[in-house]
């Protein structure tokens, strides 16, 4: 077990999502930053998809009720267990009544707590994400609260170092596959959606001028603040299906990007979809950073996301050494 002992709102448990339910009207929730979810996991000796805490508000504290293995991944947030400063990304072994502290990070805005055996919540319609919108899975359907005690599943200790380890971020392993601005606006790639030609030369604006994350914007979509973009000429349209990356142009002028908690179904003509392995960067990006979007093509979503898949595959593939080498020196 693990007694939350600091936390604020929004704070809950998820994984990698509730899928195949959207026609029901249900939202596929799930980690708005899926890459450090599945780094976290990997680093613990865990299936990739196993539940974890999304911390996106802080100070949080947590304490372990028994010896485990634990991994903090995302946003550094300097994390400290008992006061000791521990690196980002990083895997460690805990003892009963060490304390983990997590405080408001420099940079980047979620991070994910990862536990060998994952948390131990009731599945609902497959997954152990929290629906804030709906009220069910995780922890009752809503976000933690001081005092809450979450059980871990499993196995509650994997084969790491006593001092730990890590894994390389994936802004550093993966940067030459990402594209970077010097004036640390965020770019983010997108591909013209359906209703694209519909803006006709306003279009150009979409790619060309930066947006401003409002603060609006939540885990259902990110509403962007910019010089506003509008239809050729009117038009009326049926609501259709969404998905996390699409973006919608409201009659505003400004976007909305669709994120973890999207809504099912909608109205807005789409502009754009983020391509799916640039949706963890912006999960982590804050309130108030900017973004651009670059026109992108199904082939480079294609490499990135096989860049990605070979960086979580290296990952795989050291564990085990690891704990092989762990294992013959024991033996000594």
């Amino acid at each position: 077990m693990i007694e939350v002992l600091q936390t604020g709102p929004l704070n809950t448990v998820q994984d990698l999502g509730r899928f195949g339910f959207r026609n029901a009207g249900v939202t596929s929730s799930g980690a708005m930053d899926r890459l450090a979810l599945m780094v976290g996991n990997l680093l613990v000796g865990n299936d990739e998809g196993e539940a974890v805490v999304e911390v996106q508000t802080f100070p949080f504290r947590l304490r372990f009720e028994r010896d485990m293995t634990v991994a903090i991944t995302g946003a550094d947030c300097d994390a400290r267990v008992d006061g000791r400063r521990l690196p980002p990304w990083w895997a460690l072994p805990v003892s009963s009544g060490q304390v983990l502290e997590l405080e408001a990070p420099r940079r980047s805005a979620r991070a994910y707590l990862s536990f060998a055996g994952g948390i131990d919540v009731e599945p609902v319609m497959g997954s152990r994400s929290t629906s804030l919108r709906g009220g069910f899975g995780g922890l009752e359907g809503r976000f933690l609260a001081a005092n809450d005690r979450l059980a871990i599943g499993g196995a509650l200790a994997c084969a790491v170092p006593p001092g730990g380890f890590g894994a390389l971020p994936p802004a550093a392993a993966l940067a030459e596959h990402f594209p970077a601005s010097e004036d640390g606006t965020l770019l983010v790639r997108a591909i013209p959606a359906g209703e694209y030609v519909l803006f006709g030369a306003e279009a150009e604006r979409f790619w060309s001028q930066t947006w401003k994350i409002s603060s609006q914007s939540d885990r259902t979509g990110y509403r962007l603040s910019g010089e506003p973009i509008r239809l050729a000429s009117p038009v009326e349209l049926r609501s259709h299906g969404v998905v996390p990356g699409v973006v919608q142009m409201p009659p505003s002028g400004e976007p909305i990007i669709q994120m973890s908690d999207a809504n099912t179904a909608g109205g807005y003509p789409k502009i754009a979809g983020v391509i799916d392995v640039d949706l963890w960067r912006l999960g982590q990006a804050r309130i108030g950073s900017r973004i651009r979007f670059v026109q992108s093509s199904v082939a480079e979503a294609r490499g990135a996301e096989r860049a990605v898949q070979a960086y979580l595959d290296d990952i795989r593939r050291t564990l085990p050494m690891l704990t092989q080498a762990l294992a013959a020196m024991s033996r000594r």
